[in-house]
């Protein structure tokens, strides 16, 4: 299973160790609040929004070089649209598994 890094992010600021922490502080501070967001849209089966908030959340994704999950996050946010939502609770799987690697960063 892919697991989060900060590969992808340091090879984006070129050595700039305050870029680095800037954007990490972003994902710290984002991620959760965008996660809570997401679980409620779906607690709700506002499906359109939760579309949305996947296509938002992709980014981050794909700032901490998880190239197979962000790919899979696609597919369900194509899924999701089509009222399809089986592969929903996997996709929490990986983004709390993402808020744990970042909480201890």
């Amino acid at each position: 299973m892919e697991k989060p890094n900060l590969n992808y992010l340091k090879e984006i600021s070129g050595g700039d160790i305050d870029f680095e922490n800037s954007m990490l502080s972003i994902l710290k501070t984002e991620l959760p609040e965008e996660l809570s967001i997401l679980k409620s849209y779906y607690e709700n089966s506002n499906y359109e929004e939760l579309s949305l908030s996947i296509h938002k959340i992709k980014h981050k994704i794909g700032m901490l070089g998880m190239p197979i999950a962000l790919e899979f996050a696609s597919k369900i946010e194509n899924d999701v649209k089509k009222g399809n939502l089986e592969q929903y609770t996997d996709l929490i799987f990986i983004l709390e598994r993402i808020n744990v690697y970042l909480k201890n960063q």
